[in-house]
Formats: structure tokens, C-alpha cells, sequence
């Protein structure tokens, strides 16, 4: 993948935008808390523009992480994305929100726990290893506990708030402390890393992991799935 690329990284609470290039120089910006993320996503995008000296006509595509996460992250990131891709009629490519989290970590394996609630979290496992991406266990809503069952490798390191929160049930699988999303390098200059080192395809819609809130509660009244929504 050549030539300039700005990521958006926004399925959780720390979100980030970057600019830069795969194998190159990649500049990023961290948006801390999600009432931020509407108001600063664009602003972000020209800063890193002027920083880098570089104008919308000089971007070749955006990459997004594209879930699970926050319902709300994630479409405030994909509407940044496409919004802006419509310009020049740029790709849109979609990475895996917790592969972006597990390779900012810089260790291998590792697990990456983003918080679902009501116990669970969406959670996966991932391998680095010859510029190669391998995944262990596909990103799935789990609990802990299911999430270590899936794999017999015992991760080096849980990233995430999910691992933050189920603490005890991290440091009984990995034996480390679980890593904060807010000790980690800004997501999405990973995002950037691996469109290239994954070769993900274009995409138009992100991954929720489960249903919004809203969504689950027409469902339930209706008896039938919501018409036009993506899962």
C-alpha cells in the first residue's frame, strides 16, 4: 500500500488520528473522552494536514478501524472517513479495531479486550511475527474466560479497558498486569501499519460487535430484525 493514507481509530473512549505512510513517517493525535470525538475528529484531520505539510489532495485513501467498539465511536469515525473520501471518490479500507490495539502493544502474542458490558468483552488474539499477521482468535464478544478457552497460547500481554476491568481473570491467564488503551502508542498509526501488512479490502459499514441499545430494544418489541442495519 503506497503513497499517503490518514487513519481513524474512535471504538473506544482514546481515540486517535494519524497521517503518514506504510513503513514511513506516520504522525498522530490522541482525542481523549467520546463527547470529543465529533467535535475534534475534523480539526484533527487539518492539524495533522499543516503539521505534515500536506493538503487533501496529496491523500491517497483512509483507513478506519472498523469495530467492535462504540456504537457512537465508530460511526463518528466512518463518517469522518467517508465524508472525506468522497471528494476524490478515495478506497476506504477497514482494520480490525482490536488489531490495531494488539499491535500497538509491540509484543506477541497478545489479547486485546475492548469492555462490551453486562461482563463481556469483545475480545481477540494475535500473532506478529516476518511482517505477518496472524490471528489466533477472531474478534467475538467472550467473557474472559471464554476468550482464553479459544487458544491454547498463553498471550504475553491483555490490552485494553476490557482487560483493564476483568483484571483478576487477566492476571490469572497471562500473569501480567492488563496493559491501559492510554499506555498504548495512538491506534491509529497501527491501523496504518497493517492496512498494508494485512492487504484489507475497501469497505462502506463498520462491525458493532452486538446490536445498539435502540436497536436491540425495537428488535425485542417487534420480533424481527431491524430493517437495514448491519451487525
Amino acid at each position: 500500500m503506497k503513497g499517503t493514507w490518514i487513519a481513524f481509530d474512535t471504538a473506544t473512549d482514546i481515540a486517535s488520528v494519524a497521517i503518514g505512510s506504510a513503513g514511513g513517517a506516520v504522525v498522530s493525535r490522541v482525542i481523549r473522552g467520546r463527547r470529543q470525538q465529533a467535535a475534534q475528529i475534523i480539526p484533527t484531520v487539518h492539524e495533522l494536514l499543516q503539521v505534515t505539510d500536506t493538503s487533501l489532495t496529496q491523500v491517497d485513501g483512509f483507513i478506519v478501524g472498523d469495530g467492535p467498539g462504540s456504537f457512537t465511536g465508530l460511526r463518528i469515525g466512518w463518517a469522518a472517513a467517508i465524508g472525506l473520501s468522497h471528494v476524490r471518490r478515495l478506497a476506504v479500507i477497514a482494520v480490525p479495531s482490536l488489531l490495531g490495539a494488539a499491535h500497538a502493544a509491540g509484543v506477541s502474542p497478545v489479547a486485546a479486550c475492548y469492555d462490551a458490558l453486562r461482563g463481556q468483552v469483545f475480545g481477540a488474539v494475535y500473532a506478529f511475527a516476518d511482517n505477518r499477521v496472524q490471528t489466533l482468535v477472531k474478534p467475538e464478544l467472550f467473557t474472559v474466560s471464554e476468550l482464553a478457552a479459544r487458544t491454547a497460547v498463553r498471550p504475553v500481554k491483555a490490552v485494553g479497558d476490557g482487560a483493564e476491568r476483568y483484571r483478576e481473570e487477566v492476571l490469572a491467564w497471562t500473569g501480567r498486569e492488563p496493559v491501559a488503551l492510554a499506555a498504548l502508542p495512538p491506534i491509529a498509526g497501527s491501523l496504518i501499519a497493517l492496512a498494508s501488512l494485512a492487504g484489507y479490502p475497501p469497505s462502506r459499514e463498520p462491525i458493532y460487535g452486538r446490536p445498539a441499545e435502540a436497536q436491540a430494544k425495537w428488535e425485542s418489541r417487534h420480533g424481527r430484525p431491524l430493517p437495514n442495519t448491519s451487525r
